[in-house]
């Protein structure tokens, strides 16, 4: 009997345990609940995910495709193939587009502002077309290099068939490809000049005018937030791509599946609010800022200015310190002549002896050598 007894006390002690172990892990589990299918928190900087569910699951995103459609946009402007007084011719097939859209008329031209402002405030998928055809020739052309770019970016669980993200058998992605793809997008000003606009229109060239406003809502009710990308269907609930930047630090957050259009701007203000509450972003390089000073043989001047070729951030949780170490692997004096973005060195980030990082060195200067005048005058001086 006293052996039951005891052991009768010892299973209580170890469930009692076991319950409260289980409670903490369900607690750090669900820190975010959200009942959005899919879900992705990154921090922009370093491209730390902080938080995921079922982040990589092949589900359809609606209109968040379009982000890919803004992105290769944003690159032909970036390659000076469009400016935003390039004009596009719109044909039929584009202004005959379904679901949002900002009513093209056919066989006239539109401004490239309007047509990329189109899609990134209304998400219209007359303007997507119009774009892509214009930068393409036709859809299929363009959906072609929207593949080749999501390869690019590592964007693995996505196929895009069309460039509006209308309803199609074979398209899909995830939680975790979106945000890689609104952190490319998020890099230019460009996008930032129309995601943050909250209302406004579009003047066609007959005259009439359709009202522009801006689908993404946290841009006017989540403080940071300045872009960003909504999606619905009935195949792909309700879906949300945003960004939002507090102090240093810029977040990407994303939902898929949402039951309707208030959640999916619930639970990214939710995932936003947990990053930032519990997060931050640490700079341990910026590319443009000086890092170090190396002596310069034989050259006009006399040290040169290291910088590093790309920026290195790290993201822990607050109250968290994270030992990392960097050295310099750089030599005792540069020889001129000596190139600007030449590669002369590394730096080297470690944690407890182990190599987690290396990035190039550079000069953003050309180093010069020194002339026949140059080196007299400093004899001169030197006398």
């Amino acid at each position: 009997m006293k052996r039951f007894i005891i052991f009768s006390i010892m299973l209580c002690i170890l469930a009692t345990t076991f319950c409260a172990s289980l409670q903490s892990a369900t607690f750090a589990e669900t820190a975010v609940d959200l009942s959005s299918k899919s879900a992705c928190l990154v921090d922009f900087a370093s491209g730390d995910v902080l938080y995921e569910k079922d982040a990589t699951v092949h589900l359809p995103v609606a209109s968040m495709v379009k982000m890919m459609t803004i992105l290769l946009t944003l690159e032909e402007y970036e390659k000076g193939n469009l400016t935003d007084e390039t004009m596009i011719s719109t044909t039929e097939n584009a202004s005959s587009m379904g679901g949002s859209q900002v009513f093209i008329d056919p066989y006239v031209e539109y401004s490239a502002k309007d047509m990329l402002k189109s899609v990134i405030m209304a998400s219209a998928n007359d303007a997507s077309v119009a774009l892509a055809e214009h930068i393409s020739g036709s859809e299929e052309n363009f959906v072609v290099k929207m593949n080749e770019k999501a390869q690019e970016l590592g964007m693995n669980d996505t196929n895009y068939v069309n460039c509006t993200g209308l309803p199609a058998p074979e398209q899909y992605s995830c939680a975790r490809d979106s945000a890689i793809v609104l952190k490319e997008v998020s890099k230019f000003d460009k996008y930032h000049e129309f995601s943050t606009i909250w209302m406004d229109e579009l003047v066609h060239p007959s005259g009439r005018k359709t009202e522009l406003v801006n689908t993404n809502r946290l841009v006017r009710y989540y403080e940071g937030c300045d872009g960003g990308k909504t999606g619905s269907t009935n195949e792909a609930g309700c879906c949300l791509a945003a960004t939002a930047k507090r102090n240093n630090m810029r977040l990407i957050s994303v939902v898929i599946g949402a039951q309707n259009s208030q959640t999916r701007f619930n639970e990214c203000s939710k995932l936003f609010n947990y990053g930032f509450a519990n997060f931050e972003n640490k700079c341990l390089l910026d590319s443009n800022k000086a890092i170090k000073n190396v002596a310069v043989n034989k050259g006009k001047i006399e040290n040169a200015e290291i910088f590093a070729c790309e920026d290195f951030s790290i993201t822990t949780r607050k109250g968290v310190q994270t030992e990392l170490d960097i050295s310099y692997q750089l030599p005792e004096k540069l020889n001129a002549p000596t190139k600007a973005g030449q590669v002369i060195g590394k730096a080297v980030i470690s944690k407890e002896g182990v190599v987690i990082k290396e990035i190039d060195l550079t000069v953003k200067t050309d180093i010069q050598p020194l002339s026949f005048k140059d080196c007299f005058d400093r004899v001169v001086t030197a006398w």
